[in-house]
């Protein structure tokens, strides 16, 4: 009965959704772009095409960036498969296209209804669906089970608010996830949450997102920075959400009161929300200079890395407007809170600033990244802090501790390390299933060795 009153209800909101699209556009106007896509409707396969196709559904920004390394692999791995991107939101489209390229064919997922989701599965064909991290879709898993389409919950996670909320549906939760045809999740807390939802076929093969790494250049780009930057102690807030930057303005002004000099890097985690954030600086009487006037788009003669003037000292804050430059502001940076921490949003990644050896300071909410977060804190990468008062402190005593911040530094890369090699587990996995799919339709293809 549930799963009737969910396709129906997908029935009616679908002319809302539409409208939804149109109104969210107004702040980010890649929602207005490729609409039919999310019915179903859009590019599709020549129907000669018969080279396997690896079929891999990312979100948003998080998942996308936590796919890469993962893509890449699969890419060496199966050199004749052809790699299939979809998305949900622009900015996730976005940062695929600006990680892959054309390397990689990209649509937007359609909406979770029956005749929509078999319209894209037979215009595409995949070998394999991979969704990464927590994308659960009722209609998608059962379509994907009739067509024949082995489909992957990979990176898998399960926080214990999400459990309790999914518990709640009891038979229909699990045969949902049962309807996974594998389920690779980063630890055993969360495998032991999936299963008793439902899943089947369960491994624990680690988090994708410490295989992450910044390509060279992006590091060079933040070196530069920092170099017109000059000594001063800088801090970056990255990923921030709606209601925090208040909050980290408010620990700002009372880290001035020890650390003048300070500087603030400020990174929305959205780009639809920077002229709102801007508003905010100034409403808080602190100067500021957005990285898209600062540094611009000219480049250094023959080095390929954003030029930039010096930062004048009066600049309180700098403004992080651009997409897909984490790693540069984590290079020009002493030390780095991590958003979506200071209220109750779940927190954000706090793994690709450890990989580039800052010292972490997260605010107490943080059950989307529960494992990596105690983990951090308990080797000594990271402290937690629980308001702007307590942020403030923590920054006063990392930026007048050398020793301390370098010490933590040290931890950061070292935690880094440690968790590594989850992107060969899961290709290892993923390719019995894939291998097992062509041999299955006749296609055979080369593989290669991933590493």
């Amino acid at each position: 009965m549930l799963r009737l009153v969910y396709r129906a209800l997908w029935w009616i909101v679908a002319p809302l959704a539409v409208l939804r699209l149109l109104i969210r556009s107004r702040r980010e106007h890649g929602y207005r772009e490729h609409i039919g896509e999310r019915f179903g409707f859009g590019p599709a396969r020549r129907g000669d095409d018969l080279s396997p196709l690896i079929w891999v559904h990312a979100v948003s920004v998080g998942e996308t960036r936590a796919a890469q390394p993962l893509i890449e692999a699969l890419q060496r791995a199966f050199p004749d498969a052809r790699i299939l991107l979809t998305h949900m939101t622009p900015s996730g489209r976005a940062t695929g296209e600006q990680l892959f390229g054309e390397r990689v064919s990209r649509s937007y997922l359609p909406y979770d209804s029956p005749s929509l989701v078999r319209r894209f599965l037979r215009a595409w064909r995949p070998s394999i669906g991979i969704v990464m991290e927590t994308e659960v879709w009722p209609t998608l898993i059962d379509e994907c089970k009739h067509a024949g389409v082995p489909l992957v919950l990979t990176n898998a996670r399960m926080s214990a608010r999400s459990f309790k909320r999914a518990a709640k549906f009891g038979t229909a939760t699990r045969e949902v996830f049962g309807g996974f045809t594998r389920v690779l999740a980063q630890t055993s807390s969360d495998a032991e949450r999936l299963g008793a939802l439902g899943a089947r076929n369960i491994a624990v093969l680690g988090n994708l997102k410490f295989d992450m790494s910044a390509p060279p250049e992006l590091a060079a780009r933040g070196h530069a920075w920092r170099a017109a930057i000059g000594g001063r102690p800088v801090w970056v807030a990255a990923s921030t959400r709606e209601g925090e930057e208040a909050l980290v303005l408010q620990a700002f002004t009372a880290l001035r009161n020890h650390v003048p000099d300070a500087l603030l890097i400020l990174v929305p985690r959205h780009p639809q929300r920077f002229d709102e954030v801007a508003a905010l600086i100034n409403g808080a009487a602190l100067t500021q200079a957005r990285r898209s006037t600062w540094a611009g788009r000219a480049t250094a003669a023959g080095s390929g890395i954003d030029a930039a003037p010096p930062l004048p000292l009066d600049i309180n804050v700098l403004l992080g407007d651009s997409m897909g430059e984490l790693g540069a502001y984590y290079a020009a940076s002493d030390v780095a809170f991590i958003g979506g921490s200071l209220l109750p949003l779940g927190g954000q990644n706090l793994i690709e600033a450890c990989a580039a050896g800052v010292p972490v300071l997260i605010g107490p909410h943080t059950f989307n990244f529960t494992q990596a977060t105690n983990d951090a804190i308990a080797e000594g990468a990271a402290l937690r802090v629980s308001d702007p008062a307590a942020l403030a402190s923590g920054l006063r005593d990392l930026f007048t501790d050398k020793p301390r911040r370098l010490a933590m530094s040290a931890a950061a890369s070292a935690f880094a390390a440690k968790h590594r090699g989850a992107t060969a587990r899961t290709v290892d996995a993923l390719g019995v299933l894939l291998r097992a799919n062509a041999e299955e339709a006749g296609n055979g293809f080369s593989i290669h060795d991933p590493a």
